[in-house]
């Protein structure tokens, strides 16, 4: 008799160079227009201060409300290639219409809600990421996610300076044209290369045990605060990312009295760090906790912003730059699986969770600087300090497991206690 041999999987290159791709298009379409866009609301639409802040806060959160609709019926229904092909769709439309309309109103009602569509394509990139890893290299999937992470970093190291070009070339009509075939772009991986895949959140419930002797045991789970404290750390986290970079040139000019354009020097330094620094503790995950990478991450974060809330000159913030940029890949990058091993089985709503921190972070971080303009830049850092603090005591407390007692048959295998009390990583 002639045994069938199994079928062979598909190596994991050839998941992930798509993927890789899918990240590069997803980048490059957003490192092209967010950073002007402010400008473009000012300059090509004639939009006040007070639109300039309604459309920026109305943006972001439209964006938190559609991607987490869509983040749970990506987990339910097998459709989350099809999400990403709609995503894109809607970001084509958003960039086309962004290249002929100039009305306030018109981009309100029409950009913002294809572009908050489009959105989703970020988290569910990555949950998409993690079921081909889970499925496929389960010991390596932090790696890959933090691997695919960096490539949206990347875009984002020529994204804007290739945007300030095409605004000297062709204007805006340019800048969100390329947007449009980066969107493009993303739907032909998506349709070509992309396969689709089984949701992991099996809907049938686990079969009763068989009786038995049973044994009581003692067991550490999590508590059931644990995901609201997680969000809530990661949100306190994300806040000063933007309030520093947004008070830096500032902060260089009023406070340290020197030219303002010096900041891009800092920031450079710190993209150029985050890069080997991404993958470098994507290597670490297959040997440390997710956990305790995150929690180093944070200590970080608050190193530097102590340092920065202090700091004499510019030589100190340059030196500084290997723990801002360490503190930035941990929290963007490691976290982001950190979350999905949370949410196991979730990962569209695991994703967006932490995906929608940034916005929230970023809509809070505004007043914030407000503030610190009336008692100097530098007390920017001192709140990011703060911030970072109380964001790393919620990570701290989230990991805090409470005593529970499980019973279970003397003859059940081990794995059923480990199915019954999922750990953290």
């Amino acid at each position: 008799m002639t045994l069938a041999a199994p079928p062979r999987k598909r190596p994991l290159s050839a998941a992930l160079l798509p993927l890789g791709l899918m990240f590069l298009a997803v980048g490059s379409s957003v490192a092209l227009v967010f950073p002007f866009l402010s400008l473009f609301l000012s300059t090509d639409v004639h939009a006040g201060p007070v639109r300039v802040t309604v459309f920026l806060v109305v943006s972001p959160l439209t964006g938190v409300l559609l991607s987490s609709l869509i983040a749970r019926a990506s987990d339910r229904y097998p459709i989350r290639r099809k999400i990403l092909i709609a995503a894109a769709a809607s970001g084509v439309l958003g960039s086309v219409l962004a290249m002929f309309v100039r009305d306030y109103w018109v981009l309100l009602a029409l950009v913002v809600p294809a572009y908050a569509v489009a959105g989703a394509l970020f988290p569910q990139s990555f949950a998409y990421a993690r079921q081909i890893l889970e499925r496929d290299s389960p010991d390596r999937a932090a790696m890959g996610i933090s691997a695919m992470r960096t490539v949206f970093s990347l875009a984002w190291v020529g994204g804007p300076a290739l945007a300030a070009v095409l605004l000297d070339i062709g204007g805006f009509r340019l800048v969100y044209g390329l947007s449009a075939g980066m969107y493009a772009l993303a739907i032909l991986v998506a349709v070509v290369w992309l396969e689709d895949l089984n949701t992991g959140n099996p809907a049938a419930p686990a079969p009763a045990p068989a009786a038995g002797a049973t044994t009581t045991v003692a067991v550490a789970t999590p508590g059931r605060w644990l995901i609201p404290l997680t969000v809530v750390a990661f949100v306190l986290l994300q806040i000063p990312m933007t309030l520093a970079v947004q008070a830096l040139p500032l902060f260089i000019r009023d406070d340290l009295h020197i030219d303002p354009s010096r900041a891009g020097l800092i920031l450079g330094l710190c993209a150029a760090l985050e890069i080997p620094l991404m993958l470098g503790l994507g290597a670490l995950t297959t040997r440390f906790s997710l956990r305790l990478l995150i929690l180093v991450g944070g200590a970080c974060g608050i190193a530097y912003y102590a340092i920065a809330w202090v700091a004499p000159n510019l030589w100190v913030l340059l030196a500084a730059q290997p723990l801002n940029a360490l503190f930035i890949c941990a929290i963007t990058g490691v976290g982001i699986s950190y979350m999905q091993d949370l949410l196991p089985g979730e990962p569209g709503r695991a994703t967006t969770l932490f995906t929608n921190t940034f916005p929230i972070g970023a809509i809070v971080a505004g007043p914030l600087l407000g503030l610190s303009a009336h008692f100097g830049y530098r007390s920017a850092y001192g709140m990011a300090t703060a911030l970072c603090a109380a964001g790393f005591l919620f990570l701290l407390a989230a990991g805090l497991r409470r005593r529970r007692r499980v019973t279970m048959r003397d003859d059940a295998p081990p794995a059923v206690l480990e199915e019954r009390v999922q750990p953290t990583r």
